[in-house]
């Protein structure tokens, strides 16, 4: 089989196997009751193997196998990954990591885990209403507010907990959620555990917000709409003043997923709000995670002081779960304050990225919405391509995780760059020259 007619393959088996996975449990074959009893169950339903999912998994690695591609996912990294990782015992140049300004590693930071665990131990050992609290809480709490300029903030041992848990406590039957298309998997989870209404929009597009509003708003009672800060798979941002203005309008609640753009947006890394110079007040909920830019686990929600006690009496993700433990509390709280201290990270993220940006779109690459803060993505438009290219650029010393199809649509297939302030043009340069190289021959 040519390696063309291989790629086609490849590529209708992922769809294939997407349809599957969408498809709703099958009809009773012939002969096959529809019973419960243990002896009328058909035996693929209680087999894992026979799940469309890992029937979907398993396509896709015989299609892999079949292109002698790699597996480019769970690759282990055998040390701190920065700008550069080790990874099957050689040294890679890294863009698959979320550490943006280089704190993950740092010794400062390091030394603030160390003399946590030295401290506390390796677990608080309860839920933090129980007997689970320990100062260490309460100062990165504080520290989080006071950067946000808000009264108060509460963290979460995990960043896609945090919006399952605040979303599905805040809303209930007669609520409605109204979520930008591209919206997080955590938010779309705490909608559907909610029982709220939900709705998407077109991405990043504010009339379409409004539209809904104009038919929708009477209809229910608490209303909340959930953008992002930077969308992790375009590396573009929303118009935070028009979204503002609009959920003034209609008296509904914004909520701000700040998980890539704190400490990438704003002069100081202050996020979407510095970007934009709105007053922090006017976004009724910042949620953001702590393993971007502090150097860490977990994610908070930042806002007004009946907002956070709420959650912290009474969401489940934080009250049924084990207090967050203080060596991964320690490096956050101390990354929060170096990046106050050094403000100089961000702007050779900026930098850096924006060199990135400019200098892959003069090789005709197509970057999408990209603005060039951290993200930046390299649309392929078919996802064996893409297998194909991140496995060619990692035989190389370059590590860079494919996008498939059913995570985007199948046009959309990319290569997905995340830069670090520590990245240098040089690195930039032979990256992108091994890609342009390779490109050419696929």
């Amino acid at each position: 089989m040519s390696q063309d007619a291989s790629r086609h393959d490849l590529k209708r088996q992922l769809l294939e196997g997407a349809r599957k996975r969408k498809r709703s449990r099958p009809a009773p074959e012939h002969g096959e009751a529809s019973g419960t009893s243990a002896g009328e169950v058909p035996e693929r339903l209680t087999r894992f193997d026979a799940h469309p999912g890992y029937q979907q998994l398993t396509m896709m690695r015989e299609a892999a196998r079949r292109l002698g591609l790699t597996d480019p996912f769970f690759r282990c990294h055998q040390g701190n990954a920065g700008a550069t990782s080790r990874i099957d015992d050689r040294d890679v140049i890294n863009f698959a990591s979320y550490n943006y300004l280089g704190f993950s590693g740092d010794p400062r930071v390091n030394q603030a885990a160390i003399d946590a665990v030295q401290h506390y131990g390796s677990s608080v050992s309860a839920s933090r209403i129980v007997s689970g609290e320990r100062p260490i809480h309460g100062e990165l709490e504080r520290a989080i507010a006071d950067t946000y300029q808000v009264d108060d903030a509460v963290v979460f041992v995990s960043g896609h907990a945090t919006n399952v848990s605040t979303l599905g406590y805040l809303l209930g039957p007669g609520d409605l959620i109204l979520h930008d298309e591209y919206i997080h998997n955590s938010a779309l989870v705490g909608a559907q555990l909610s029982g709220a209404r939900r709705m998407g929009f077109a991405h990043n597009d504010a009339d379409a917000l409004e539209d809904l509003l104009h038919r929708h708003r009477p209809q229910f009672e608490r209303v909340v709409i959930v953008i992002e800060g930077l969308y992790s798979m375009d590396g573009d941002l929303p118009d935070l003043p028009r979204f503002v203005e609009i959920k003034r309008r209609h008296q509904a609640w914004l909520m701000v997923d700040e998980a890539h753009s704190f400490g990438v947006l704003g002069r100081n890394g202050r996020g979407l709000r510095e970007h934009f110079d709105v007053p922090p007040e006017a976004v009724d909920i910042w949620m953001g995670t702590m393993s971007k830019t502090l150097a860490g686990c977990g994610g908070y929600i930042a806002g007004c002081q009946a907002l956070v006690d709420t959650l912290r009496h009474l969401a489940p993700g934080f009250l049924y779960s084990v207090g967050m433990p203080a060596q991964v509390a320690a490096p956050s709280l101390k990354a929060l304050a170096l990046m106050h201290e050094e403000p100089q990270r961000v702007r050779r993220l900026q930098a850096i990225s924006r060199y990135f940006l400019e200098q892959a779109r003069a090789l005709g690459l197509d970057t999408g919405e990209s603005i060039g803060a951290a993200v930046v993505p390299v649309i392929i438009g078919s996802s064996a391509r893409a297998a194909g290219l991140s496995h060619a650029l990692f035989e190389r010393g370059i590590n860079v995780q494919p996008i498939l199809h059913p995570a985007v649509p199948e046009k959309s297939a990319r290569l997905r760059f995340f830069l670090s302030c520590e990245h240098t043009e040089q690195q930039v340069d032979q990256t992108l020259e091994i890609l342009d190289e390779e490109l050419t021959r696929t």
